[in-house]
């Protein structure tokens, strides 16, 4: 296999959960750049059409999904929709997430309960409908999104139930890693650090703050986070599989 053929997913067939934007789009173009069909999961069916458009403008195939990531009967639906229309799933990148700004001391049980519910179990439930159907036909990758969240605690602004779900999908991307392995599994997530998407952005007075503690000095862009997804979804990493890459200005790092 050459370099190129190492990262190539021609003829591949893949989900992306939280497709509809931000980091969700971004990841579904670039695995439709690198050769895979694609289907736009989100609860968002309108955005995702949207986003589904735009992805076959790249020459793929593409299509929205509705999925509710925190209903079991709504992901084992939409796995079966994504196998019907393209026939299997050889790459699952389980991405939907929400993050809630509250003090512990004061948070509703039901907003801490919607984070988990989302961040975590629903992370749980896609990867579980994903590896169903890659074990059945012998092997795939499923990729994550975890958080630089699940490493540090992030200051100035609250939020503990987002930093304990994160720090939950970067043990359960081992977990499965390992249970699936045997099976050609491959199981792995990625770490962003503070990345500008439309939800990032919104939050101007914590902005400045974050740049200043990031060693590069800005916020990262979606985009710089494709070549490690098309990484993990390829060939090129065969042998990869548990691991988490923290993707984040080094801001982990002091």
């Amino acid at each position: 296999m050459n370099v190129l053929d190492m990262f190539s997913l021609v003829g591949k067939k893949a989900f992306v959960t939280g497709g509809a934007q931000g980091i969700g789009k971004c990841a579904a173009l670039a695995l439709a750049g690198a050769g895979a069909d694609v289907a736009i999961v989100d609860v968002d069916v309108d955005a995702a059409t949207r986003a589904a458009e735009e992805v076959e403008r790249l020459g793929v195939r593409s299509f929205a999904v509705r999925c509710d990531v925190t209903d079991p009967a709504s992901v084992d639906a939409m796995a079966q929709r994504v196998v019907r229309e393209l026939g299997t799933i050889d790459i699952a990148f389980n991405n939907a997430g929400i993050c809630v700004n509250e003090k512990a001391e004061t948070m509703s049980l039901e907003s801490w309960k919607r984070v988990i519910d989302v961040n975590l179990t629903g992370v749980f439930l896609t990867a579980r409908a994903a590896g169903r159907v890659m074990i059945a036909k012998g092997g795939g990758a499923i990729i994550n999104t975890a958080s630089m969240s699940g490493h540090i605690v992030n200051r100035p602004q609250p939020q503990s139930a987002y930093n304990a779900s994160k720090a939950g999908v970067i043990m359960l991307t081992k977990s499965l890693a390992v249970e699936w392995a045997p099976l050609k599994v491959r199981v792995n997530s990625i770490s962003p650090g503070y990345i500008g998407t439309a939800m990032t952005l919104k939050a101007t007075q914590w902005i400045p703050l974050w740049e200043a503690d990031t060693p590069a000095g800005r916020i990262g862009r979606p985009e710089e986070l494709s070549a490690a997804l098309i990484y993990l979804a390829g060939g090129g990493s065969a042998f990869t599989t548990g691991t988490d890459i923290v993707i984040d200005g080094a801001f982990t790092c002091v």
